[in-house]
């Protein structure tokens, strides 16, 4: 499984709707600025976003966009399949499974993909952008403890 830049950055945009989940709308040109994103690539991914159901917008000076559902009930899965297309390396699950039963030679090969795949599919569908949100919050605070430990040992 390859994400590819154009998914990199539908998560990227995402996770800006998440966190400003309940605020209003959010413009284009805000998440950006904000994640370094082309903002003409960005529009082109909202667009499929919006078009997915899974953003909504409003046009106008006072417009934006935001999530259509609550970051809890936003997958990853789904993002990156609409994005990317299927979660496997060579096509999507059916066809994996197809070359495991009738390959001639190197049917495990393919098989050990399809458990790639499986493996990937099963995070990333139990994946939501909340989910995301609390890893990043994580991560940062202990990110923030061990730097601020850093900093004090180094004062002493």
């Amino acid at each position: 499984m390859k994400v590819s830049q154009r998914g990199l950055y539908a998560l990227q945009a995402l996770l800006h709707l998440a966190e400003a989940w309940g605020t209003g709308l959010v413009t284009a040109r805000e998440i950006a600025e904000r994640e370094g994103i082309p903002e003409k690539f960005l529009e082109a991914i909202l667009l499929s976003l919006r078009n997915a159901r899974i953003v909504t917008s409003q046009r106008g000076r006072v417009g934006g966009y935001r999530l259509r559902r609550p970051p809890a009930e936003v997958v990853l899965g789904d993002v990156i399949r609409l994005v990317d297309g299927p979660l496997a390396p060579f096509g999507d699950a059916a066809e994996l499974e197809h070359r495991v039963r009738h390959e001639a030679r190197h049917a495990g090969l393919f098989e050990l993909f399809l458990d790639v795949r499986n493996a990937a599919a099963a995070i990333l569908d139990h994946t939501t952008l909340s989910d995301l949100l609390a890893r990043d919050r994580r991560i940062l605070a202990a990110r923030a403890r061990r730097d601020g430990a850093a900093g004090g040992a180094i004062g002493s």
